[in-house]
């Protein structure tokens, strides 16, 4: 269907004006049965269209999508790239998604502009110092890359940084592999890719139910009417509870309000992504110069998309407290995303109650760096019916059993 994007692809369209570049996405009309059907077209359920499509020759597959594709958390999160999780099953699961990552621009053909700069988690005491010891070892034994740096090595690295702050800083955690990438460019990699192997990405079409006969999922209705599949994954990010409670499912999930902030560009002040969870706040500095700061979830339940003022507020003097030279710059933009957040802070993947229909939610503030993981797992589970090695402890059945995977401390500072 589409070129691949090369110098020479470039060079060719250059020479021939008359040549125009082919549609990067096809605009498919919805047809009355699918093998499966996903419903969301962010990352996650994009990801997962691709993955059905390549690794498991499941091509008559529909990505509905209620908006435009990446409207959702998947164009309104802060970018960040790691895999410093403190359980096992957390590190297996976040790792291969990064090393995904980081072959994601040529396995899709599209420059996903992944920045691999460090991710650096502050410490402001010397008991927090001996916590981040000892969660540094855990993350090595687990076989993630992760070492301890100290406040003289700090400074070297970040020479704008107030170490002498309301919270003094001692040192920090930091995990070189992390980062950031462009999420509107994963968003369109996935697509383009997905709908180059035959997927039908429908936008403007909302799911407004689901036909369930016997216990199992027969299809979805939607506002463009019926759809058969005996096949759905849920994969909506912040509207999960919404949607599965139309299938009769109650999620154990809160949905909040989420939000950041860029400033005017201004030449590179922060060379790496640096959190604080006791000043609450995460900073790091774009390609274009802008700074993006991101800080804790607002106290109430919301899907308005829209944050607090006391919220906006306290991000922007926490991150002036870091960065006293911020407080000169005008902000930009700001926006918010609906994080929905489970009881131990892990997503819920893999399969429901009901026979065929799958979901992958929950993931609060940790979707977009599970995209490419959680695309290729998800995949798998529905070709094969049972969920995946690396996401069976993130399955629904944990909440009833009580084996929990609590990833708080590992959550940043929005939790």
């Amino acid at each position: 269907m589409s070129d691949r994007y090369s110098f020479l692809a470039l060079a060719r369209h250059a020479v021939n004006r008359r040549r125009p570049w082919p549609r990067a996405l096809l605009r498919p009309t919805l047809r009355k049965a699918y093998d499966a059907v996903i419903v969301g077209g962010g990352g996650h359920g994009l990801a997962t269209a691709y993955f059905l499509a390549k690794e498991h020759g499941i091509r008559n597959v529909a990505v509905l999508e209620r908006g435009a594709i990446g409207q959702g958390n998947s164009g309104r999160n802060t970018q960040v790239t790691r895999s410093d999780y403190f359980h096992l099953v957390s590190s297996k699961f976040f790792d291969r998604s990064l090393k995904l990552y980081e072959g994601l621009s040529r396995e899709l053909n599209y420059n996903i502009m992944l920045s691999q700069r460090g991710k650096v988690s502050l410490v402001h005491s010397p008991h927090e110092m001996e916590i981040a010891r000892r969660t540094v070892n855990a993350i090595r034994m687990n076989g993630v890359d992760a070492e301890l740096v100290t406040r003289r090595e700090l400074a070297k690295l970040e020479p704008m940084l107030n170490l002498d702050s309301r919270f003094p800083v001692e040192g920090a955690a930091v995990q070189w592999r992390g980062g950031i990438s462009r999420h509107d460019a994963v968003v369109w990699a996935f697509a383009r890719a997905a709908s180059r192997l035959g997927v039908d990405i429908v936008q403007g079409c909302e799911v407004t139910g689901f036909t369930i006969d016997g216990g199992r999922v027969r299809g979805v209705e939607t506002t463009q009417g019926p759809v058969a599949a005996p096949r759905v994954l849920m994969a909506v990010a912040g509207h999960a509870s919404e949607l599965a409670r139309k299938a009769g499912l109650k999620l154990p999930i809160h949905s909040t309000c989420l939000q950041a902030m860029v400033t005017e560009p201004v030449k590179p002040i922060i060379d790496h992504v640096l959190v604080s969870a006791a000043v609450h706040v995460y900073v790091s500095q774009t390609g274009r110069g802008e700074v993006v700061i991101g800080g804790g979830a607002d106290v109430f339940n919301s899907y308005a998309q829209r944050g607090g003022l006391p919220v906006f507020e306290a991000n922007a003097q926490a991150a002036v407290e870091l960065f006293p030279c911020l407080s000169r710059l005008r902000i930009m933009r700001q926006w918010a995303g609906t994080a929905d957040i489970t009881p131990d802070t892990s997503p819920i993947m893999g399969t429901t109650p009901i026979e065929g229909l799958f979901i992958s939610a929950g993931w609060g503030t940790g979707g977009y760096k599970a995209i490419p993981a959680g695309g290729e797992t998800m995949a798998w589970t529905l070709a094969n019916g049972q969920p995946h090695e690396l996401i069976r402890a993130f399955g629904l059945e944990r909440f009833a059993t009580g084996a929990l995977v609590d990833e708080g401390a590992a959550s940043g500072v929005a939790h």
